[in-house]
């Protein structure tokens, strides 16, 4: 476990430091932060209604309820038992971590609830709208990746807490998803099988 932890705040630094450029540290605390997307998932809200109406609806809802389940499992239950301190209140680190605008948070590090949420999010739609997108339906798991990435490069995760957390919540997203594709209520074009997988 010890060679583990060591192994992760090298990469932590490798990332964090390493990858250092004025752009990214203009661009990720934007990028990773959940608000900047807010425009994006009305905007996903909005067309999945319009098209299919209250089936929309019940799609929706059934992300909701993926996002819920790995919100409360990230930041309630692990969270909460491992109580791992983030890398901005780490005296173990070789480096301080820099000053990148980004608030360190009060809570703790591990699993990181951006990357489980994002990546719940990103299989979930994978599996059903994504069927439609054919191989543009990659874009979303790099969508999460690269949010979960900016947790570590502005330094308030290590790459531990965003690759346990991209598991957690890619478990969760298909687990909801398959539960979801048995409804009677469910999106046709998003589950039959007439429907041709990429």
């Amino acid at each position: 476990m010890e060679q583990l932890i060591q192994l992760d705040y090298s990469l932590f630094e490798w990332i964090h430091h390493g990858w250092q450029h004025p752009w990214l540290d203009a661009i990720m605390p934007y990028w990773r932060e959940k608000t900047t997307w807010i425009p994006l998932y009305l905007l996903l809200a909005a067309g999945l209604i319009y098209k299919y109406k209250l089936p929309g609806l019940y799609y929706l809802l059934a992300l909701g309820v993926a996002v819920g389940i790995a919100d409360f499992s990230s930041s309630q239950l692990i969270k909460k038992s491992v109580k791992r301190p983030r890398p901005c209140r780490e005296t173990a680190l070789s480096q301080p971590t820099r000053d990148v605008g980004v608030h360190c948070g009060g809570g703790y590090s591990f699993t990181s609830s951006h990357a489980t949420n994002h990546f719940a999010v990103a299989i979930f739609l994978f599996l059903g709208w994504g069927r439609r997108w054919k191989k543009w339906r990659w874009l979303l798991i790099f969508w999460a990746a690269s949010i979960a990435l900016g947790q570590v490069y502005v330094g308030v995760h290590y790459p531990l807490d965003i690759t346990c957390g991209a598991l957690l919540g890619s478990f969760i997203g298909w687990a909801v998803y398959r539960i979801y594709e048995r409804q009677r209520w469910r999106i046709p074009d998003f589950c039959d099988s007439s429907v041709p997988k990429a």
